[in-house]
């Protein structure tokens, strides 16, 4: 495959994909996502990589969905992923419920590491909470994103974040959407450590290495998987019913004007509340 919005690097057993569209800050599109799956699907498959890192070029690690996407997304009413149709499933056929993106990186036979050299939010930040390590450069700024754009938590990060920093301070990052540091991340226990930017690949890849030259690979690969699955919950569930719910509210007012808000950089004016009442009707109706 022709590698445009990212690139692959192997080295010392160590194979790394970088987000590569920098002057976006790595803003994730369809066909980013469609390369993303094929070079984790070459690295998981490649007998001479033990470890994966996934870090940006540039700034940022992945701001989130591209702003022209969102918008078309807006226009339509709905999501369309633009995505090929004959994505690469690394991690599918493990366990049912690894088989979704994002969740599909605990199917992996091999760990996966974020190195998050700058902002991360919305899809970008499901994408590193659902990797097994995550290490950071200080003072990145970090978001679930979603409620400022009318969308439900992307990715299954209602189902991650909970898992990573526990219920009470996941739902103070998952309803109010703000912006927080890598900072406060590593206080939370989100973030495993922060590195300064200079030595942040470094320390990862030094990180990654020991892993290898310390443990076999099969422990690494049946650590993991007992790992997740012994959460026992499903995250492919999270994800599915986080896509099915944002494909819906995309086609309601308030998607457009979170994006119209976004794009011109001011307060959103949302639509009046619906009534409880309202709702309630509104759900008798659903199919």
């Amino acid at each position: 495959m022709e590698l445009k919005a990212t690139r692959m690097e192997k080295a010392d057993g160590v194979g790394t994909i970088w987000l590569n569209r920098p002057h976006r800050q790595n803003a994730w599109t369809g066909r980013m996502h469609t390369e993303y799956r094929w070079c984790l699907n070459q690295l998981d498959g490649d007998a001479d990589v033990g470890v994966i890192v996934i870090t940006g070029t540039g700034r940022g690690f992945c701001v989130g969905g591209d702003a022209e996407a969102l918008s078309q997304h807006a226009e339509r009413g709905a999501y369309d992923p633009g995505t090929a149709p004959d994505l690469a499933t690394p991690g599918y056929g493990v366990a049912e419920e690894f088989d979704a993106p994002f969740a599909c990186h605990f199917g992996l036979a091999k760990p996966i590491i974020a190195a998050i050299n700058g902002p991360a939010a919305g899809v970008g930040l499901a994408l590193a909470c659902f990797t097994d390590l995550r290490f950071a450069v200080p003072g990145a700024k970090l978001t679930t994103a979603h409620g400022k754009l009318n969308l439900p938590a992307e990715y299954g990060l209602s189902w991650i974040l909970p898992r990573l920093a526990g219920l009470a301070r996941a739902n103070d990052l998952l309803l109010t959407s703000r912006v927080f540091t890598t900072d406060e991340a590593a206080e939370l226990g989100i973030i495993n450590e922060l590195v300064a930017a200079d030595g942040l690949i470094t320390r990862t890849h030094e990180y990654a290495r020991n892993l290898i030259e310390t443990v076999s690979p099969n422990a690494l690969r049946q650590t993991r998987w007992q790992i997740y699955r012994d959460l026992t919950a499903s995250p492919a569930d999270s994800v599915l019913r986080s896509e099915a719910l944002a494909n819906d509210m995309m086609a309601e007012p308030d998607y457009a004007e979170g994006v119209a808000a976004f794009r011109e950089k001011r307060k959103p004016r949302w639509a009046p509340r619906r009534t409880t009442k309202a709702i309630r009707r509104l759900d008798s109706e659903s199919p």
